[in-house]
């Protein structure tokens, strides 16, 4: 008898433990949070700054000649431009897919977002690298890996577990 009862309470704990995550909203990111999501933009926000103060400050024609062949050779030659797309399509995908896990409720009990470590371009799209805080793990991905492939624009979504550590999560997005 006592058995049915505290299964009936575990299974009660759990499905209020699901609704309370389920209807938290995903919480706001504090500054480092944010400077960690953006990091590739704000590289090239002060990139594009340092470029202008030395070109003002040495306003000679020989750094903006050398500016020019670097934007020249960057647009020209199609491996560079390969390699440009595709790493543009990774920043792309890593904030696509935070959106993602906003929008199927992958987040812990504090609203806090899976953390994604890094994306890497491969043959047929993105590999994504998700660190699961505690209360994330694998079968939430997996639940919602139709959410992830229309977040992500793509035309399927596979979720792997890492082989070395358990609470990363392999996402490959396939184009």
């Amino acid at each position: 008898m006592t058995t049915r009862r505290s299964s009936r309470r575990h299974r009660a704990g759990r499905l209020l433990a699901e609704l309370q995550r389920d209807l938290r909203p995903v919480a706001r990111p504090n500054v480092l949070v944010l400077i960690w999501r953006w990091r590739y933009e704000l590289a090239l926000l002060i990139g594009f700054s340092a470029v202008i103060i030395l070109v003002r400050h040495l306003s000679s024609w020989r750094t903006l000649a050398e500016i020019a062949v670097a934007i020249a050779t960057l647009a020209i030659l199609p491996e560079a431009r390969l390699w440009m797309l595709a790493h543009a399509r990774c920043v792309i995908t890593t904030h696509r897919v935070r959106t993602g896990c906003a929008q199927a409720w992958i987040h812990s009990r504090h609203g806090k977002l899976p953390i994604i470590l890094l994306a890497r371009p491969r043959l047929c799209g993105e590999r994504v690298y998700i660190w699961c805080r505690a209360g994330t793990c694998l079968e939430d991905f997996e639940s919602a890996s139709d959410i992830l492939r229309s977040a992500c624009w793509a035309h399927d979504v596979h979720v792997t577990a890492s082989s070395r550590y358990s609470h990363i999560v392999i996402l490959d997005v396939i184009r």
